[in-house]
């Protein structure tokens, strides 16, 4: 072929390359805009409901309105969550390595933040689209605050590593050390490595006419960079990414580490040879993890999904962080070319990305970290056979309290004997998130292989673990079984099981679990969950008449023992509010008791003011995000919040409804579902109605122990700030709830 032959044919390609990536362009905005006219319409119908509920309030003869700063900031409100990590952190009395771990997890949980809620609110502001503001205040305001607040909690995550942390590690002979600090015997071992393991996989990158710009991906550690040509005095910025599958800290001997950059930035005259290096920093960029998918006009969701999953990493930045030594000049250039807000930017003392101190926190030390814990193991029978384990659960219901019993010897082994068990002729399992080597899976793959029915319905867009699930489909689909990949517009993210077996009379049976964690074997060693294991026949129909709602469109919304999100969670629990409310104006006993991950949606929030107003007592135990105002006149004077952070995560939710006594005995429900517009509108939630008398009691007194002023916990107060209250009055530590219930689980088994 010609050459100019050939230069036409290259610039055919780059015009169908142009023309591809227009198009591209052209169908993201259509499908922006379609998103944009679903919520205006949401809106508005949404905002028809309120108007609505408030005539009827008016119309019962409730007050004409409640105050219009009766929301807190929902961001706010999670950056203060944050820093209930960050305390536990500072704290000394915490074990050291634990201590580590928290700063681990705060920096963990500040990434999702920036990558999530505040990337989320900025391209919705950018679009276009609506921007919910229940506190009042504007976007631009929110966003003011949210970086002002998360700027003086990072400083104070910084200032805990360097001037805690660190010499506290120092002492117990842990030390994380920068380049200049290592001996030279140990920096000559580095230069080994670097040469052998680390140079091969860096690729330095100068910026100059020839050369743009390189994309920084989101999360991953740079090096930025001035260098010079010593011919020609010509200076240049450039920059090495730190590969991110490489150890964040290396270990140069036993209990000494360095980090990765320091190692990288110590060699990098190998990598611009010839070049003069006149100055390096750290800086780390943000951008939006979240995914975004027009289910409207999908039919293949696995695919979408695994187009947006590569999309995403090339979203705008929202964060910048960057050591404080930068120069202003390096800082300039990385601000103009990532296009990032200036209040936006994080300067910091090194390292950055503490996340990776969780290699640290795994140290094999365990004077140094929580003690030893093993959960009990007597809630089903240990042996599996014969059936023993659906017989114990014929008997009488069994509720179960993660960590405290153990996942593996009590939901693990129902699904596991379900898969071995002849008798079992199908099983049927919701899967949001587990590990990649579960039982479970195992189980379900084993079952469809030996002929029984089997059915999971797959949520592939849990967060964070989206690439992981679509492995698991593809594994489950593979053995046999029959995967749905959960409902379009909707979030699967309710937690249950169901096993029909045949029993000896002939007749068949249904086996089930609802649980409020995920069916993940590790994380249940970590979250603080229930399960409910019953074969009680009303919540068995339930069930059966739910998975058919999520494989095959059935419409059906009432049920005998569920309430199920998006139908019925938020109405059915406002209604048991305002009927506790009801009580408490007739003089009667009345108690609302929540435990839950988060309380946003201002329908609940507003009918807890109105039973509040009504007299009616309400215990919250809130983990995280908490909207609603205690203790304000007028508005909220019997409502307490406490929230635990501790060990374990607190996971679990619980609904209750009266006092439990003869004359109130109420109502108590467990699940899935949290209190946020997502969980009431966005997902299949389920909630399920317990029915032992001894379990129900079990929930509320849980509760209570989480209320009671002995226990320590942080209090929400009107403001927004949440105090710590783990002292008494003489200094002396207040008892730990979870480390109360480690106790009488170790006096529980050992009656056994």
């Amino acid at each position: 072929m010609s050459q100019p032959a050939q230069r036409r044919s290259r610039q055919s390609g780059q015009s169908a390359d142009v023309e591809r990536d227009l198009q591209v362009a052209r169908e993201r905005a259509a499908r922006h805009e379609q998103a944009a006219a679903r919520a205006r319409s949401r809106a508005a119908a949404k905002a028809e409901a309120e108007a609505l509920a408030r005539a009827a309030g008016q119309a019962a003869g409730e007050p004409e309105e409640l105050p219009g700063d009766r929301y807190l900031d929902r961001e706010e409100s999670w950056l203060r969550f944050a820093e209930r990590i960050l305390e536990l952190a500072e704290d000394e009395t915490v074990p050291l390595l634990e201590r580590v771990r928290f700063t681990a997890i705060f920096a963990s949980a500040l990434d999702e933040f920036f990558g999530v809620r505040v990337a989320g609110r900025i391209r919705r502001m950018v679009t276009g689209l609506p921007v919910e503001a229940a506190s009042g205040q504007s976007p631009q305001q929110i966003l003011e605050n949210v970086f002002e607040l998360a700027r003086e909690l990072s400083a104070r995550h910084a200032r805990c590593f360097s001037d805690s942390l660190l010499p506290d590690l120092a002492a117990e002979g842990i030390e994380i050390l920068r380049w200049k600090e290592l001996v030279p015997e140990e920096q000559a071992q580095l230069e080994r490595l670097f040469k052998e393991r680390i140079f091969p996989v860096l690729t330095p990158l100068a910026v100059d006419p020839a050369h743009p710009f390189p994309f920084i991906s989101g999360l991953t550690l740079s090096l930025a960079m001035t260098i010079a040509d010593p011919r020609t005095g010509a200076t240049m910025f450039a920059r090495v990414k730190v590969p991110p599958l490489l150890p964040r800290f290396l270990t140069v001997a036993p209990n000494r580490f360095v980090p990765l950059e320091d190692v990288i930035a110590a060699h990098l005259g190998e990598l611009f040879v010839g070049l003069d290096i006149l100055e390096h920093h750290a800086f780390r960029v943000t951008r939006i993890t979240d995914l975004e998918i027009d289910e409207d006009v999908t039919e293949d969701l696995l695919q979408s999904l695994e187009r947006e999953l590569t999309r995403r990493r090339f979203e705008p930045a929202v964060r910048l962080e960057v050591e404080e030594s930068i120069s202003d000049d390096v800082l300039e250039k990385l601000v103009t070319e990532l296009d990032v807000d200036t209040r936006a930017v994080f300067r910091v003392p090194g390292p950055l990305d503490l996340s990776g101190l969780t290699a640290i926190a795994d140290l094999d030390i365990r004077r140094l970290k929580y003690p030893t814990f093993v959960p009990s193991e007597s809630a089903l029978p240990m042996d599996a056979s014969d059936g023993l384990v659906f017989a114990a659960i014929a008997e009488h219901d069994v509720l179960v309290h993660h960590p405290y019993d153990s996942f593996t010897a009590s939901v693990q082994r129902f699904l596991v004997s379900a898969a071995a068990d002849p008798r079992v002729l199908a099983i049927k399992q919701t899967l949001y998130r587990t590990s990649g080597d579960s039982e479970i899976v195992d189980a379900l793959i084993d079952a469809a292989e030996a002929g029984k029915q089997v059915v999971v319905v797959v949520e592939i867009k849990a967060r964070g673990d989206e690439r992981a699930n679509i492995g698991w489909v593809r594994k489950l689909e593979e053995a046999g079984c029959h995967v749905v990949y959960g409902m379009l517009g909707l979030k699967t993210h309710c937690k249950m099981a169901l096993v029909v077996r045949e029993e000896a009379d002939g007749s068949l049976r249904r086996f089930c679990h609802i649980g409020t964690g995920n069916y993940h074997p590790k994380t249940a060693r970590l979250y603080e969950d229930f399960g409910l294991l019953t074969a009680e026949v009303a919540v068995g129909e339930d069930l059966a008449d739910l998975f058919n709602h999520l494989t095959g469109y059935s419409r059906r919304t009432d049920y005998q023992r569920l309430l199920v999100a998006p139908a019925t969670v938020r109405s059915g629990l406002i209604e048991r509010i305002d009927a506790q409310a009801e009580v408490s104006r007739a003089g009667g006993a009345a108690l609302i008791q929540m435990k839950c991950n988060a309380l946003i949606d201002e329908g609940i929030i507003d009918a807890l003011y109105r039973a509040s107003a009504a007299g009616t007592p309400i215990d919250l135990w809130v983990r995280g995000i908490c909207t609603l105002r205690p203790g304000v006149p007028g508005l909220s004077e019997t409502i307490r919040v406490r929230s635990v952070v501790g060990r374990f995560l607190e996971h679990s939710r619980i609904y209750a409804f009266g006092t439990g006594d003869e004359d109130s005995p109420g109502e108590v429900w467990t699940g899935s579902a949290d209190m946020m517009h997502r969980n009431l509108d966005r997902r299949v939630e389920m909630l399920v109605q317990v029915a032992d008398n001894g379990q129900r009691a079990e929930l509320r007194q849980l509760i209570g122990l989480a209320m009671d002023p002995g226990m320590a916990s942080w209090w929400l107060a009107g403001d927004g700030i949440w105090t710590r209250h783990h002292l008494d009055p003489a200094g002396a530590p207040l008892a730990d709830i979870q480390e109360v219930l480690i106790r009488s689980r170790r006096i529980r088994g050992a009656d056994a």
